[in-house]
């Protein structure tokens, strides 16, 4: 009876029932009509030992840094950045929200953070500039997924919890792939300029122009430098990383740039302690659910039906990757990771797929899935700070979730684009 856990966890979702309420109240209810007061009462305990997490602190200190970045005025400064560099290309207001979405991963690591930091600034101005809201909106729904790909990345940190894999190598395995996704936009971008004839953003900047947006955007973008740096160079772990990160974040909002005051504490904090709280209740509520998986013998099960269809891993991942597109249009990164990862990740690694490569693979697989229709929560919040229909937003986004498809399925077969950094740094062995 057990094994019916899943069809009626998505059978909620169909519903409507909040992602923590359905994760309990699928496997809480079998186990109640299965008279498993014991199973039942371990289930809910272990909503609270799933959070009980040392390496799950970097989650809410992360938040708090990419928070504190956003009203601090720091993404001001780096969209300025960006349009220094990039605005006088045909497009270029969509280039800049791209790149502005590469800079601001290094800072957040939330797609979520990103869509709603740089669409409330970027998808007015775009569509002053003549650009149509859904597709202002649309590019900034699908940039924003690189967010939880470039370091530091919310989803790594739990991938790492839940496997044991190093949160290092994850990070540094995720570089490439977020750059790679970035690119992929700019080029379809690019495309689409000159057959629907975009508008340029501003006249070329200068050299002198461009050299002070450097400077503006030099604090802020010493926040990754800093993160990996020292995570790189043993001083801190990463958990710490995420501590220095906010801590460094509130010194430049404060002292050195001087746009925050300590009476906007309150609400940062409060911010990112409602922020946090959501994300670490999904995980332990995810980490309850994994318990009840266990207990009905389903990664078993799964393994075997995986295995009946192929022996062949490059058919296979081709099959997973299918199966995880599916699965992030209706699940948020985090629980489908700590859901699916314990099941998925020993049946590859036991097919010779490195278990960093596979983290990749179902990172960006899963964070895709964000921004897939019908839904994904950054089309949700783009939807939300657009005021467009998630419809208009849905069919926009098509040409550019091609592209982050490309992307996967070059991640998935050509295994260096992941394992190239991690294997210079000697944090994976082999060659």
């Amino acid at each position: 009876m057990l094994a019916f856990f899943l069809p009626l966890f998505l059978l909620f979702l169909m519903i409507g029932l909040p992602v923590f309420f359905g994760l309990l109240a699928a496997p809480g209810l079998l186990l109640w009509l299965n008279d498993q007061q014991r199973d039942l009462a371990l289930l809910y305990r272990n909503v609270y030992n799933g959070m009980d997490s040392f390496p799950l602190m970097a989650i809410p200190f992360f938040m708090l840094a990419g928070v504190l970045m956003n009203r601090g005025g720091i993404t001001t400064r780096l969209v300025e950045f960006s349009q220094a560099m990039m605005g006088h290309f045909r497009g270029g207001l969509a280039h800049v929200n791209i790149l502005s979405s590469m800079l601001f991963a290094g800072l957040s690591g939330s797609a979520v953070a990103d869509t709603s930091a740089l669409g409330s600034m970027l998808i007015p101005a775009m569509e002053k500039n003549g650009y149509s809201r859904k597709f202002s909106a649309a590019i900034t729904a699908a940039s924003s997924v690189i967010g939880p790909i470039i370091p530091p990345s919310g989803i790594m940190i739990i991938y790492s919890y839940v496997m044991g894999e190093s949160v290092a190598a994850l990070f540094l395995a995720g570089i490439i792939p977020g750059i790679l996704v970035g690119v992929g936009l700019m080029m379809m971008t690019w495309f689409m300029a000159q057959r629907y004839d975009f508008p340029a953003a501003t006249a070329r900047a200068s050299w002198g122009a461009r050299g002070q947006a450097s400077l503006k955007a030099f604090f802020p973008l010493m926040t990754p430098v800093i993160i990996l740096g020292g995570i790189l160079g043993g001083i801190f772990t990463p958990t710490e990383a995420s501590a220095v990160a906010a801590f460094y974040a509130l010194m430049v909002s404060l002292f050195i740039l001087k746009s925050m005051t300590t009476r906007d504490l309150p609400k940062v904090l409060m911010e990112a302690a409602m922020t946090s709280s959501v994300v670490l209740l999904l995980v332990g509520a995810a980490m309850a659910f994994k318990t009840v998986v266990s207990l009905s013998h389903a990664p078993e099960i799964l393994a075997a039906w995986i295995l009946s269809l192929s022996e062949n891993p490059l058919i296979l991942l081709f099959l997973i990757n299918l199966l995880l597109f599916v699965v992030g249009m209706f699940l948020d990164a985090g629980p489908a990771i700590i859901i699916l990862a314990p099941i998925l990740g020993p049946i590859f690694t036991d097919l010779g797929v490195h278990p960093v490569h596979f983290a990749i693979i179902m990172s960006v697989n899963l964070t895709v899935g964000l921004a897939t229709p019908p839904m994904g929560l950054v089309l949700f919040v783009a939807s939300s700070v657009s005021g467009e229909k998630i419809e208009s937003i849905s069919k926009a986004i098509l040409p550019f979730l091609a592209i982050e498809v490309i992307v996967i399925f070059l991640i998935t077969y050509v295994e260096p684009i992941s394992l190239g950094i991690p294997r210079f740094f000697g944090f994976i062995s082999g060659g």
